[in-house]
């Protein structure tokens, strides 16, 4: 297949309204949004203050949607390319660049004033500082560089905690570190489990992803190499104190099992293994951080 050959089938046009919708990566931003409300709930005891949690839920998930706008204009020549992007109305020339610049900076501009005036200066800041992060350092800078993009770039990923944390007490905890740090070491495994078994559509669209850099075999071996770094990682709240037994044995029950993925994925490859593994690195970060959750509360 030529590399500017799109795929043959593509959804139909869809309302204005949802394909600015579907600019903001919905299921990507729940994951944030979940992640720094986790922060936000752990940050205090008891039941905390929803004055401040629900606002800053709302300014975090605005300034994600719009960091996620952001990038679809920069990348909407490699999603075109790609099958997995194609659909997206900035990669069929649906949106053009001016509308989606201009819906980008309203969510963004919404999002900082509602986290500046209803939650803390503090929290806007680093809410902001995570935007420059994927949208220009990681998306405009790393992605096309490197192939440790993601490694690199996963910084602002894992931020979203860290935001939570500020949100709720107006400072940085070292617990709150410690979650970032989780997410840090969690983003290789399960981004280059997608890459692995969507390798030809980032070669097609140019992107040195490590799988296309490095091979299959490498990135395998990377992907098991951080999953155990990554369960080391997950021991660390309760080492510090931050947790009790029952986050232990989650922590210890859900990186097993991702350990095991990681392993078959190594030992014997296929794509339906490393779509598997993908789909449990999501389910393994929203349960672990519940975990986490319900052993703040039941202590």
């Amino acid at each position: 297949m030529a590399a500017t050959t799109a795929p043959a089938a593509l959804p139909a046009r869809t309302s204005r309204v949802r394909q600015f919708y579907a600019l903001t990566k919905p299921r990507v931003v729940q994951l944030i949004v979940f992640c720094a409300v986790i922060g936000m709930l752990l940050a205090v005891p008891g039941v905390p203050d929803w004055r401040t949690l629900l606002p800053a839920a709302a300014g975090i998930w605005l300034v994600a949607g719009a960091a996620a706008a952001f990038n679809c204009v920069v990348e909407q020549r490699i999603d075109a390319r790609m099958a997995r992007t194609a659909w997206r109305a900035t990669a069929r020339g649906e949106l053009t660049n001016t509308q989606t610049l201009g819906f980008s900076a309203g969510l963004g501009l919404l999002g900082c004033a509602i986290l500046y005036g209803l939650v803390n200066p503090l929290t806007m800041a680093l809410t902001l500082a995570t935007f420059v992060g994927y949208a220009v350092i990681y998306t405009v800078v790393l992605k096309p560089m490197t192939p440790q993009n993601i490694v690199i770039g996963g910084a602002s990923g894992a931020m979203p905690p860290l935001l939570g944390w500020a949100a709720m007490r107006g400072e940085i905890g070292a617990e709150a570190w410690l979650l970032v740090l989780i997410i840090f070491v969690w983003t290789p495994p399960h981004f280059w489990a997608l890459a692995l078994y969507r390798a030809d559509d980032y070669a097609r669209a140019g992107l040195p992803m490590l799988p296309v850099t490095h091979g299959s075999q490498f990135t395998r071996l990377q992907v098991l190499l951080y999953t155990l770094v990554l369960f080391a990682a997950s021991l660390l709240p309760f080492v510090h104190g931050m947790s009790g037994g029952l986050y232990l044995a989650a922590a210890a029950g859900l990186g097993l099992v991702f350990v095991h993925y990681a392993w078959r994925l190594w030992r014997n490859y296929s794509d339906a293994l490393a779509r598997a593994t993908f789909r449990y690195s999501i389910c393994y970060l929203a349960l672990l951080f519940s975990a986490l959750l319900l052993d703040h509360y039941l202590r």
